[in-house]
Order: structure tokens, then sequence, then C-alpha cells
């Protein structure tokens, strides 16, 4: 095994390429209890047209695809999920998809032999069926739906956009309800037979372990596999200039359901306080901490709070229900 050391943080990494092209990274950590794995496959976002290593077909594929993949790895034929069965184990397991990798990985102090042999059984053997397929595109559909509605992830892209009018690097990693639409079993084995392929992926370990004996624990886990020449990976051609100056967007942003404004009242008398523009009224409620003599009662636009205020500082509450608003107006008046 070559190893790399570091004088600066005094830590070894064992390097190993196998004879199938895959690559394991074992740094040994002595007297810790916590390890980590993580295996991931150069297969992302940008990953949408490319060269068949064997056949040398092109192919292009539909956005989303990787992180697809990614969602359906864990769900095996008898039912189960591997996700479930790694966390049963008292493991903390996740995957993630980004523009050029797509990696699945856990931590755990415990059962990492277990873990182990679990990650690499699921990794290692994929179920695609017509049903679970369709299944996964309403999960994903909606996760798609979730992000369409956050500003920050809004933002991104649409700087994303602004920046590339071809590179793939501006293609959301989930892709959009009407791409994964195309997603079938056939494209998912297609893509995982490619990409997937051992000399496309990398593992690297962190325990503490002994690098000799732990590589070969990987290597008796690893099914056997044809050779494979490099997968040739069609991109644009680079870009000079940026696309547009800006990208304008409106949204539908939420706000806390929960509103407080301060009254202060300066001298102690009749008061008058109009809430207004609160939409559909049915649907909240106002209240005023420290004035019970106050009454409430609706009035045309709104709500109207009144009666003998003494001086001092109040509280109003608006509580909204699931589609009220926030644009609501406070008018005080003696």
């Amino acid at each position: 095994m070559k190893i790399i050391e570091s004088s600066k943080i005094k830590e070894k990494a064992y390097v190993e390429k196998l004879e199938n092209g895959m690559q394991v990274i074992i740094i040994p950590k002595q007297h810790t209890k916590k390890k980590y794995v993580i295996w991931g496959t150069h297969f992302g976002s940008i990953d949408n047209h490319f060269i068949m290593p064997k056949t040398g077909e092109e192919v292009y594929i539909p956005d989303g695809v990787a992180h697809f993949l990614e969602h359906k790895m864990f769900e095996q034929p008898d039912g189960t999920n591997s996700l479930d069965t790694l966390m049963a184990l008292g493991i903390d397991a996740n995957a993630y998809t980004t523009n050029d990798h797509t990696a699945y990985l856990f931590e755990c102090t415990d059962h990492f032999e277990e873990g182990l042999g679990e990650l690499m059984d699921y990794v290692q053997h994929p179920y695609f069926t017509d049903e679970n397929v369709e299944k996964e595109k309403g999960i994903i559909g909606q996760e798609i739906k979730m992000y369409d509605d956050d500003p920050g992830w809004q933002l991104y892209m649409n700087a994303l956009e602004c920046m590339y009018k071809e590179n793939p690097i501006k293609i959301d990693i989930a892709g959009t309800v009407e791409s994964i639409s195309k997603i079938d079993p056939d494209l998912l084995y297609k893509c995982y037979n490619t990409f997937y392929h051992p000399s496309n992926m990398t593992m690297v370990v962190c325990g503490d372990f002994e690098p000799e004996k732990l590589l070969e624990e990987i290597k008796k886990r690893l099914l056997p596999k044809e050779n494979q020449a490099d997968i040739k990976r069609i991109y644009t051609a680079k870009e000079d200039k940026i696309n547009m100056p800006e990208k304008i967007a409106q949204m539908e942003v939420s706000t806390s359901k929960t509103h407080w404004y301060k009254i202060k009242v300066k001298k102690t008398g009749m008061t008058y306080i109009d809430i207004t523009g609160l939409g559909n009224k049915s649907k909240i409620s106002v209240t005023v901490t420290g004035a019970a003599r106050l009454k409430n009662k609706t009035i045309s636009k709104g709500f109207r709070i009144y009666g003998k205020a003494k001086k001092g500082t109040y509280y109003i509450k608006i509580k909204k229900g699931s589609k009220g608003t926030s644009g609501y107006q406070v008018k005080y008046t003696k």
C-alpha cells in the first residue's frame, strides 16, 4: 500500500488501487472509538451526456438521474430498506448526490463490520422495478417542489443561470418533475452498470484499524466484475462570458404564523387599536397581553381592540392560520 504522510497534522493515509480499478484510502486513527466510511462514485448531475465504455453508444440522460439512482439504492427485493437496517444497528447512515459525484456513508462506534457488509451489499445489488420507480417519482417530485419554494436555493440556482448558458453545472441536482418522469428501470440499470463500476469508485475509511486487515475485509466483499474502460463524458465548451447580468424571480414566501406588535400607551384613558390587512379573519386570532379590560371585536377590515387602558407597554399577539398574511397594519389612537 502506498503511504501518504502529512507532517503538519501528523496523519497517514494508506492508499491502494485494486485490480478492478477501485481506489481504497484508509486513515488509521489509533485510540478512537468512532469509525467512518464513505463509498463514492464519480457520477453526478453534470454527467448527462456520455459514451458507454463497452458498446461505444452515445447516451443522453434526463436531468436528475444520478440523484434518483441514489434514492433507489437502499431498497431491497424482500421489501426491506438498507438505511433502516443500518439504523437498527445504531449506525448513522446517509447518502448524497452532488454535481460530480454520489456517495454512501455511515459512522458508528459499534457494529462496523456488519455495517460495512450491509453498505457493500446494497451498493452492489441494485433493485429497480416499474412499481418502485414510479413510487419514487412522487417522493422526489415533492422534494423538488420543496426546493422550488426555498429562497436560498433559488438564489443559488438563478446565480448559476446568470453565469452559464450551456454548462451542466447549472442543472438542478434533483432535476425537474418533467425530467424525472422520463426515468425508468432500464435507464437506471444502464447508468448503474456504467458509473457504479469499481474503476469509477473510491472508498475512504477512517478509524482505529490495521490498514492491511481492513483492506482484506473490503476486498472479500467486492463482487467480481469485468474490467471497464474509462467513461468518456461529453461536456459543453468553456464559456468566456456570463449568460445574463441579472435574473429577477418573485416567490410566495412563507412567514411565521405568530407575530408580536408592541404598543406604548403614554396616558391612561380610552384606547383604540385597529388591526387591518389580515386576509381571512376566520383563521386569525388577536390578543393583547396585560390588558384584561380591553375588548376585541371584528370590524369590516379586520379587528379592533378598545377600552380603558392604563399607561404602559402592551404587546399584541397576532396568530395566523395556514392561510393568514403578514401584511397587516396596526393603528393606535386615543
